[in-house]
């Protein structure tokens, strides 16, 4: 099994070692690179770049410059996605944001952890699981999201939060881990 095998199925795996994993992960920071370098105003290169980084695209998104990923083609983008500056995807695993979601500055999302054994770690060792958020969902900024998280529909992840489990539906959620504080109100 090569090494982008086991990182598709959850396995410890070495990143460094598999070289179409390396040619991939290098390819696709040289287009985050220039996608950050292109002025503000060109509009239509920015689009087109973003486009070529990001694998699936439901509808309309926007996000603005810096941004970074590993591969870009694990990513899924729904509809009406917006993401403000400094977004960090290390999407090693398959990350998928639903339609209407809306993300602060300076947040991350992570489908990358080590190994806990010290052994394993210090050889390199890796693992990817996938990140899913709902529809709907607000992040405030500098959330970190870990891998394996899924957060449900329509609910909020209050500024400098740590992600570390599963989110439902319709609460507000801070803090570091983040737990949920309450349900979402329905404004009248």
């Amino acid at each position: 099994m090569t090494e982008k095998e086991k990182c598709e199925k959850g396995l410890l795996y070495d990143a460094n070692y598999d070289q179409e994993l390396i040619k991939e992960r290098a390819e696709c920071k040289v287009l985050c690179q220039q996608y950050n370098g292109i002025p503000y105003s060109d509009t239509e290169q920015r689009n087109k770049l973003i486009n070529k980084i990001v694998g699936n695209v439901k509808g309309k998104f926007l996000i603005e410059q810096s941004f970074y990923c590993d591969y870009g083609y694990n990513i899924t983008l729904g509809d009406n996605f917006y993401s403000n500056h400094n977004l960090v995807i290390l999407d090693c695993a398959k990350v998928t944001f639903g339609d209407n979601v809306f993300i602060g500055p300076n947040c991350g999302f992570y489908t990358a952890g080590h190994a806990e054994d010290a052994k394993l770690r210090n050889e390199g060792l890796e693992y990817a699981h996938p990140i899913t958020v709902g529809n709907n969902v607000w992040f405030g900024g500098n959330v970190t999201v870990l891998p394996g998280v899924t957060i449900g529909d329509n609910s909020i992840i209050g500024a400098g939060s740590v992600v570390t489990k599963d989110i439902p539906a319709n609460v507000v959620a801070v803090g570091n881990p983040c737990k949920v504080v309450r349900s979402v109100k329905q404004e009248q």
